[in-house]
């Protein structure tokens, strides 16, 4: 996902859009781009057998510092083993990650659960982890084995922390305020009207990396049409200009005004800061909103999913992306990559990356929750308590549709909320030509 890691202050070069399409669906033998693809420490890098690469993609300084935190508990008890951290800006790994895993990747590397992690292993781009899975099946769910599991019923991921996306806010600016979470959409819009009233803009919002209004749209989908209705969409099995599709533009669109301004200008760690500052009053993203919290001002966050939309999905459904490493193909070190996952996949690595990064939780069923802090606790009780669990818009459908046309779908949507029988028109003519 092009979401919680996307560093505002990095001064490597982003990709546009349409070069990002071609580098994601570039076939095999593509010339590797330099940065990640020249990382990796493939079958022929003369890697040493102590040594383990690891491709990290957590390169804002909070989730870099506690994957390190993490890493750094292996190396402890690893019988010598170490690991060499390659760490690249969030986005580029994402733009580049095709022709890096085609190159000489990491043995080990980050990535997502889900559709994102099935399309390279699909591809014959990432190494089978069934054998791993066979001793660490039973720390997992059914539900994170199945986000981990290929196309071929062989398993590719292993899972290390998840989040809850919905709305944040303050509790002290709402103590204040008398505010009380909304059940449904109308009670929504009468709560940002209030807040507008009050001097606060209701709802934070930053487009300019392209993916925070992805998480919108799937709030306002799953809600309206069910999760059934929502996977199969993002996997090209119905049409986006389907009446049902055109409803959520329609919600969304009703919504609008109570956004914050601006948004294609502006970061989601600046849309996070106006929410942390009290100069708004939500925020609809991941768990990860918090990172741009001091510690003292953590326990102020609280949450609350979605409202409901149409009675008869309720609430049912929640967007909790999955974070976790998969092992390259041919990795120079095959037996180190191996017990690096099977330590990343326990309580304790995980627990330490919390530990520094408290706005995940961790995926292993064993990890005590005693340490957890109150956002975590809610977090961890949202998602447990969810029927349906997605993992968000551009890790639940081609990486191609999502990095072109949904996200200049989407930015089209908000310069211009007016026109959006062309908006899905154009959604839906590229959905035709990547869904043959």
């Amino acid at each position: 996902m092009m979401d919680r890691y996307s560093s505002s202050s990095s001064a490597l070069p982003l990709l546009g859009r349409r070069s990002m399409l071609k580098v994601m669906l570039a076939g095999a033998g593509v010339a590797a781009l330099p940065g990640l693809a020249a990382c990796g420490g493939g079958s022929d890098s003369g890697a040493s057998s102590t040594s383990v690469s690891f491709g990290n993609n957590l390169s804002d300084q909070v989730p870099k510092d506690a994957i390190t935190a993490a890493v750094k508990g292996f190396e402890k008890n690893s019988g010598g083993l170490t690991v060499a951290v390659n760490t690249k800006q969030h986005e580029q790994y994402q733009e580049q990650i095709n022709n890096y895993l085609q190159g000489k990747p990491d043995d080990v590397l980050a990535w997502f659960a889900g559709y994102r992690m099935r399309f390279f292993a699909d591809k014959g781009l990432t190494g089978d982890l069934s054998e791993l899975w066979g001793k660490v099946g039973s720390s997992y769910s059914d539900a994170l084995k199945q986000a981990s599991t290929g196309s071929d019923g062989k398993q590719y991921f292993v899972p290390f922390t998840q989040y809850p996306w919905g709305l944040f806010y303050r509790k002290s600016v709402w103590q204040e305020k008398g505010y009380a979470a909304p059940k449904t959409l109308d009670e929504l819009v009468a709560l940002c009207t209030k807040m507008k009233t009050d001097g606060l803009i209701p709802i934070a919002f930053a487009q300019k990396q392209g993916w925070p209004g992805m998480g919108t749209f799937d709030q306002i989908n799953f809600r309206t049409n069910g999760y059934q209705f929502h996977v199969d969409l993002l996997a090209g099995k119905e049409d986006w200009q389907d009446k049902r599709v055109k409803d959520v533009f329609d919600t969304w669109k009703r919504l609008l005004p109570f956004h914050q301004e601006n948004a294609l200008g502006r970061e989601w760690q600046e849309a996070a800061q106006s929410l942390q500052q009290k100069k708004s009053g939500m925020y609809l993203l991941g768990s990860f909103v918090g990172q741009q919290f001091p510690d003292a001002e953590k326990d102020d966050i609280d949450f609350f999913p979605f409202p409901e939309i149409n009675p008869q999905h309720g609430t049912d459904t929640v967007e909790a992306p999955i974070d976790g490493y998969m092992m390259a193909k041919k990795p120079a070190n095959k037996d180190g990559a191996i017990k690096l996952l099977e330590y990343l996949s326990t309580a304790e690595p995980q627990l330490a990356y919390l530990k520094a990064d408290p706005t995940a939780v961790a995926t292993n069923s064993g990890a005590k929750t005693d340490g957890y802090n109150a956002l975590q606790k809610k977090a961890a009780q949202v998602i447990k308590e969810a029927k349906h669990i997605t993992q968000f818009l551009d890790r639940d459908t081609d990486p191609g549709f999502a990095s072109e046309a949904a996200t200049n779908g989407l930015i089209a949507f908000i310069k211009n909320p007016d026109d959006i029988d062309s908006v899905l028109k154009g959604m839906a003519d590229q959905a035709k030509n990547i869904f043959k």
